[in-house]
C-alpha cells in the first residue's frame, strides 16, 4: 500500500503571496520536503502556515514562485490536477451518507469501478481500524472516529499528497495525542508524503520527520524536532518550543558570557560575528539543577528564591527568583522540589547553556 517514492517529494522555491488588500501572507520562501516524510508547518496565529499549505494545494495562487511535486511544476495546475489528499479542520464528512460511501465518494468522482471502490473502502476502513463501523451514519461516530474517516477519505484513491490543517485543533489534549500517533502510524504504513499545520507544538515533536517553524509569514527554520528543541536559531523560536530561560547577555569574552550574574559559561552553535542583535543565553528548565550552595561544582552555582512551585503529578516546575529581580523556571521531580521562601543555589552544565542572538 506504499506510495513512498520521489515523485511524492515536494520543493518550493522563491514562494510569496500579497493579498489584494496589500497584506502580505507569505514572504519569499523555499522550503524541501522529501518522499515520505511527515512535514509539520508550526506557528502562532497569521505565521503564514495556512496560507503555505492553500498554496501546496492549489487553493490559493501565489504572487511569485514555484511549487514542485516531484519533478512536476504544479505552480499553475488547479486544484484537481494536483492529486493531492485534504483533511480540513471541520473533517468536512457528509452526514447523510454512512462511514463506507463517505470513503467511497472520491473514488466516484475519479471513476474507479465498483469491485475496486469495494475493495478500497474495505482496505481503508482496515486501515483507519473501522471496518465494524462501515455502515454506521458518521454523527454515531466519537470525534476522534469521525478524523480517522476524513483521513481515510482523503487517502481511499492515492493521491501523491496528504495535507492537513489543524485536523485536531477541536478535540482535547489527551485525544490529540492518541489520534496524532496514530495519525503518524497511517502515514508511515502508507508512505505519502503529509503536510500538517497546526500551532502546537506538542502535536508537532509528536507527528514530525521535520519542521517549519514560521512567524510573520516566512520559516525561521526547518529541521527535525530534536535538533529545533536543542539548538533553536533564534529567540522566538526557542520560546515558542517548550519552556525557555533567556539570560541577557552584556558581552563576551571567549567561552564566557559576561551576564547580571557573573561570567557564565556557554556553547556556541554558530558564529556570533555572523549576526546582530541582542545576544541571550537560553537555558532549558529541565537541565537546571538545585544544589547546596556551598558544595564545589565545575559550573557557577547562583543564588535563587524560590517563590512558587507549580505540581504537575510526575514533576514540578519551581519558580526562581535572581537577584537582579528575575525568574528561571526550574523543572525538577516532585521529591527534589525545595519549598517556597527558601534560599538555595543553581546550576547547569555549560554545554546546557546556548548562546542565541536576536
Amino acid at each position: 500500500m506504499a506510495v513512498n517514492s520521489e515523485a511524492n517529494s515536494i520543493s518550493i522555491s522563491d514562494l510569496s503571496l500579497t493579498f489584494p488588500n496589500g497584506f502580505v501572507g507569505l514572504k519569499s520562501t523555499g522550503l524541501q520536503i522529501q518522499s515520505g516524510h511527515f512535514c509539520t508547518l508550526l506557528g502562532p496565529s497569521g505565521s503564514g502556515k495556512t496560507t503555505l499549505l492553500r498554496a501546496i494545494a492549489g487553493l490559493i495562487t501565489p504572487t511569485t514562485g514555484r511549487i514542485r511535486i516531484g519533478n512536476t511544476d504544479v505552480t499553475d495546475l488547479p486544484v484537481q490536477a494536483r492529486n493531492i489528499g485534504f483533511v480540513f479542520q471541520n473533517y468536512a464528512l457528509f452526514p447523510h451518507m454512512s462511514v463506507a460511501e463517505n470513503i467511497e465518494y472520491p473514488l466516484k468522482l475519479h471513476n474507479w469501478k465498483v469491485d475496486a471502490r469495494k475493495a478500497r473502502v474495505k482496505e481503508i476502513l482496515d486501515l483507519i481500524e473501522l471496518p465494524h463501523a462501515a455502515g454506521n451514519a458518521v454523527g454515531q461516530l466519537s470525534g476522534g472516529q469521525q478524523q480517522r474517516v476524513a483521513i481515510g477519505r482523503a487517502l481511499a484513491y492515492k493521491p501523491s499528497l496528504l495535507l492537513l490543517d489543524e485536523p485536531m485543533g477541536a478535540l482535547d489534549r489527551r485525544l490529540r495525542q492518541q489520534l496524532g500517533a496514530e495519525l503518524r502510524a497511517i502515514q508511515q504504513r502508507t508512505g505519502i508524503t503529509a503536510v500538517y499545520v497546526t500551532h502546537d507544538q506538542e502535536e508537532a515533536f509528536i507527528l514530525s520527520d521535520r519542521i517549519a517553524v514560521m512567524a510573520h509569514g516566512e520559516i525561521l527554520q526547518y529541521s527535525t524536532p530534536a535538533d529545533l528543541y536543542a539548538r533553536p536559531g533564534s529567540r522566538f523560536v526557542a520560546e515558542f518550543l517548550g519552556e525557555a530561560n533567556l539570560i541577557d547577555v552584556q558581552s563576551v569574552a571567549g567561552d564566557m558570557a559576561v551576564t547580571a550574574y557573573g561570567p557564565l559559561p556557554f556553547t556556541a552553535i554558530e558564529t556570533l560575528h555572523a549576526r546582530h542583535g541582542q545576544p541571550s543565553l537560553l537555558v532549558r528548565p529541565e537541565d537546571i539543577r538545585f544544589v547546596d550552595s556551598g558544595s564545589n561544582h565545575p559550573t557557577p552555582v547562583l543564588q535563587a528564591e524560590v517563590t512558587r512551585t507549580l505540581f504537575l503529578g510526575s514533576r514540578c516546575l519551581v519558580s526562581a527568583k535572581m537577584k537582579d529581580g528575575k525568574t528561571l523556571t526550574v523543572e525538577c521531580g516532585k521529591s527534589d522540589a525545595p519549598r517556597e521562601g527558601t534560599t538555595c543555589g543553581v546550576t547547569w552544565a555549560s554545554s546546557a547553556s546556548i548562546m542565541l542572538v536576536q
